[in-house]
């Protein structure tokens, strides 16, 4: 048994909740490995557990999904691992720590000319776009899609992998800096939602056609503008919620409009299966590593200061990735 440092919270809320303790950390049991980390990705999934949005499994919690370090000791009938690897993983709660036990099923090994920051930064919201532009909807050369809150975390990655795979990509911001900045990453056209109709500036864009897929992490201040945006037949793919669940959708929403299709993913289903972990993660580093995907680390916090990384966050003050360095 060893200390370390992490961050926790006792009750739900704000940013205030947030408690930097010291906790005891065993030694790894059967099928995990302790890691010392080189960073801790910051995420909205993070903001959802602390506010009460999503129910956390007990209280106090250490909170958190995605980071990337080094194995320091290795647990009993452990294979494929072994200390001294470089090792990152997007699902695993309990991110929010400088050293912590991680089952295996959760962790990949990092490739070499890939940095433990970058692949922090990356792992949880890289994923997230290559599930997104590859298996929720089939993107390519003939599709035209629409990607909300285009100079975020999620967004700055899939504007780029979009681009690479030939779509036309079209983007939401909220100001002009964070428009200029998607526009350096992938982005052909980036609609400001705070003073232009995006459904008007869509339907310009497209010729009154329309896009054939959505995506949708914003929820309620852009439902149900999104599906005013889709073709007959295309998709909403809503994969968050950062300003509030959507509320009153229902299915004859969807054939009014066009027979819609709409989904609700989320990463932890796609990667659920060991192999499909392993063949997001790979395709994410292939992609990174031929330098059609740059990961932004645009913003550094220490661990200490979580709370006010989470206040920067919902309030839409950061742009590209956030890193927590214990």
């Amino acid at each position: 048994m060893t200390k370390t440092q992490a961050v926790s919270f006792s009750r739900t809320g704000g940013p205030e909740v947030f408690d930097y303790v010291e906790i005891d950390l065993p030694s790894p049991s059967a099928g995990e490995v302790q890691i010392r980390q080189a960073a801790v990705g910051l995420n909205f999934i993070d903001v959802y557990f602390r506010n009460g949005t999503y129910k956390t499994p007990h209280l106090p919690f250490v909170t958190g999904k995605e980071g990337a370090g080094t194995v320091t000791s290795v647990g009993p009938g452990v294979e494929g691992f072994k200390v001294g690897d470089r090792v990152a993983y997007a699902s695993a709660d309990g991110a929010y720590s400088a050293e912590r036990n991680v089952e295996t099923r959760h962790l990949v090994h990092v490739p070499e000319g890939i940095e433990l920051e970058t692949a922090a930064a990356m792992m949880l919201k890289g994923m997230t776009a290559e599930y997104l532009l590859n298996r929720t909807f089939k993107v390519g050369p003939q599709t035209v899609l629409l990607f909300h809150a285009a100079a975020g975390g999620v967004g700055l990655i899939a504007g780029q992998w979009a681009k690479a795979l030939g779509a036309t990509v079209i983007g939401t911001a909220g100001s002009q800096d964070k428009i200029e900045l998607a526009l350096t990453h992938g982005y052909d056209h980036v609609i400001n939602y705070k003073s232009d109709s995006f459904v008007d500036r869509v339907r310009d864009i497209t010729g009154g056609k329309g896009v054939d897929v959505v995506y949708d992490s914003i929820g309620r201040d852009t439902f149900p503008q999104s599906l005013d945006c889709l073709k007959p037949r295309g998709l909403f793919a809503s994969f968050g919620q950062s300003s509030g669940p959507i509320e009153n959708f229902t299915l004859a929403m969807l054939a009014q409009r066009g027979s819609l299709f709409a989904t609700r993913p989320t990463l932890f289903t796609y990667i659920a299966a060991r192999q499909e972990l392993i063949d997001s993660a790979k395709a994410l580093f292939d992609i990174v590593q031929s330098n059609k995907v740059r990961i932004n680390i645009n913003q550094t916090y220490p661990l200490r200061e979580v709370g006010q990384a989470h206040a920067d966050l919902e309030t839409r003050k950061t742009t590209g990735t956030t890193l927590l360095i214990p």
